[in-house]
């Protein structure tokens, strides 16, 4: 079989879509949502409807074996080109990596049976390893024969800076368009989480019906973010020196810690200054340059401006001083006794004046 090498999430989009299939896939990495979309993508384009009742097979890797998953992958098609075998789950598979004794002539010998499948694929089979949260020990063999032998991909996390690229694009393959600050508002309240972003951007184009623009005011609705006390307001209200402003949205987050821990909007006020204080640093402060170093939609620079013109950069270094000694005290470096809520007033009180 001809080498192949690690592709990348598009090219393997693009040549399932166009019937382009390897015998062997194994999609691995902490990213399930890139897992999960190339394997359902390879199960609605390999078979026709008419072929999958004899010639599709889908397990999970708590259910079999090395051996199991070899019978099925070297069975041959029924009335049909091609057989397709999904193993998902496959981190599951206790025996994936482990090599089984064989008596060759007159001595004994180590294989891995799956690694020697992968070599000498059967070529009527499509053979598609879901191996998700973790990855293969690259010190071993397997791992390397599957980069060298199989079409293979590493499923990464996706970056905090790049999530909001990923939600335009996202909402873009699906004909919807989304607002910068019901973007940001969606990164912010649902990590980076992607199988839950697009669960919640699908559920929010069902209420909608048919209208294909995401608002500010659709995710407050349809996510349950509050429209006036989110962490957002809270720094367009600290960028305006807004005093009255950002200790109401302080007393709701502490009068509702749950949905609002102070040790989340401490983290969210540590990156805020952060991009302030790079923002300083800048030479170059044209929207599109700053929005690429401080890794912001364009959208949202102006804020960041305001921010620079109340907070000089020393100030700024106060303040990070400040939410560094603050996230301390909340994680028990610092015995205090200091409730939340008057730790966050006071933290709100040194940062405004």
């Amino acid at each position: 079989m001809a080498k192949q090498t690690g592709l990348s999430y598009e090219q393997i989009v693009s040549e399932i879509k166009n019937k382009q299939f390897k015998p062997v896939y194994f999609f691995e990495g902490e990213e399930a949502y890139f897992i999960d979309y190339l394997s359902d993508l390879i199960e609605a384009n390999a078979l026709q409807d008419f072929e999958k009742e004899f010639n599709q097979t889908i397990l999970y890797g708590k259910d079999v074996d090395s051996g199991r998953i070899i019978t099925e992958a070297k069975r041959f098609p029924m009335m049909a080109d091609k057989q397709l075998v999904i193993i998902r789950e496959a981190q599951e598979v206790k025996d994936l990596d482990k090599p089984i004794e064989i008596k060759q002539g007159k001595k004994n010998i180590e294989i891995n049976i799956f690694e020697e499948y992968i070599k000498n694929p059967q070529t009527s089979t499509i053979l598609v390893i879901c191996y998700k949260y973790k990855k293969l020990d690259a010190r071993k063999t397997l791992s390397k024969s599957i980069k060298t032998y199989a079409s293979y991909f590493h499923s990464e996390k996706i970056k905090d800076y790049n999530l909001g690229i990923w939600i335009d694009n996202y909402c873009k393959q699906n004909t919807m368009r989304i607002s910068p600050k019901a973007n940001a508002m969606l990164c912010e309240y649902l990590g980076n989480d992607l199988q839950k972003i697009s669960n919640e951007i699908s559920k929010l184009m069902l209420n909608k019906k048919g209208d294909r623009d995401i608002s500010e005011s659709d995710v407050q609705t349809n996510i349950g973010v509050s429209k006036d006390y989110n962490v957002f307001e809270l720094n367009t209200a600290i960028a305006n020196r807004n005093i009255l402003k950002a200790n109401k949205i302080i007393n709701y987050f502490s009068a509702n810690s749950k949905e609002h821990p102070a040790i989340v909007s401490i983290a969210t006020l540590f990156g805020y200054f952060t991009k302030v204080l790079v923002y300083h640093t800048l030479t170059d402060k044209s929207d599109a340059a700053v929005a690429s170093a401080i890794k912001v939609n364009p959208y949202f620079v102006k804020e960041y401006v305001l921010a620079a013109k109340n907070f000089t950069p020393e100030k700024c270094v106060r303040i990070i001083s400040y939410l560094r000694e603050a996230d301390g005290h909340l994680k028990g470096v610092d015995s205090s006794a200091v409730s939340e809520n008057e730790l966050m007033k006071e933290l709100l009180f040194k940062i405004l004046h």
